[in-house]
């Protein structure tokens, strides 16, 4: 993919912003609080470069908090945030885009656009003030579109698309962005089982390629754990395990965070999660 921003940590304020090559994101002590409520207290999470992290968790855990935190969506009440070895709020708003791309769970989209313009978003970090979009931005975009399997809806307004189709317009978004680090928000949730192969498997071809570091939440714990180097449970806005797959899918730890019967079963690229359900009385 072309266009994209080779030098992760590496941005235009000045010349300041040179950051480190080892470490894309460093949370120490993080607590936010909104609307009055605790929502993460003392949450430390490191991801290297290169690396893959998922953040999984039962619903209020503070996932979707942690990455728009680490996005600069949200100001940090309490610790620190660091990209790739520069305090987040050392950032100028441009230059973080260029660094860190987010596809959020339910993006706002302006009415009526086309999915090729909404595409064309993602390299507004490139384009000057009062400029418009170059042959290399469109060139840019249109890979990512084919990519994803999205170059027949160029035109289409994002309005008239099924749920999936929309889901992966906003991964396309990000990706042309050119982003070294990607935050992904349950990018699966509205997508079929074959369409969520194909987007996790280019995520992580393009993590091969270009040394994309990516950050996401999942609820598929199966689906998880196939394609994260390293896991991190999250539980009442804490994190509570941090490993490899095999060390946090386990049948203990989901029993007690998710309240959930499970089996955990060893698969070829990573431990599967199948849900089993509880015997009732009078049953054989």
């Amino acid at each position: 993919m072309t266009g994209r921003n080779d030098a992760a940590g590496r941005s235009d304020a000045a010349g300041e912003v040179t950051g480190r090559a080892d470490v894309a994101v460093e949370v120490t002590g993080l607590g936010v609080t909104l609307g009055g409520a605790r929502i993460l207290s003392g949450v430390d999470v490191s991801v290297a470069t290169g690396e893959w992290v998922t953040v999984i968790g039962p619903n209020g855990a503070g996932k979707s908090t942690l990455l728009r935190a680490v996005g600069g969506l949200l100001p940090a009440g309490t610790g620190a945030i660091s990209l790739f070895g520069t305090p987040i709020n050392r950032l100028r708003r441009r230059d973080r885009a260029r660094i860190v791309a987010t596809v959020a769970q339910s993006p706002v989209v302006p009415a009526g656009m086309a999915v090729l313009d909404y595409v064309l978003l993602g390299r507004t970090p490139y384009i000057p003030a009062l400029g418009r979009e170059s042959a290399a931005d469109l060139a840019v975009a249109y890979d990512v579109l084919d990519r994803l399997d999205l170059t027949g809806f160029a035109a289409r307004a994002l309005s008239t698309l099924s749920g999936g189709e929309r889901q992966r317009v906003f991964l396309a978004r990000a990706l042309a962005q050119g982003a070294s680090l990607l935050l992904l928000d349950e990018p699966t949730s509205a997508l079929d089982i074959g369409h969520q192969q194909e987007v996790l498997e280019l995520v992580d071809q393009l993590r091969a390629d270009h040394g994309l570091t990516v950050l996401a939440t999942m609820h598929d714990l199966s689906v998880a754990g196939e394609y994260a180097d390293r896991m991190v449970l999250m539980a009442a806005g804490e994190v509570v395990a941090d490993g490899p797959p095999r060390a946090v899918l386990t049948d203990e730890l989901l029993a007690v965070h998710y309240r959930a019967r499970v089996r955990v079963i060893d698969g070829e690229h990573g431990p599967l999660v199948v849900p089993v359900r509880a015997r009732r009385s009078g049953q054989r």
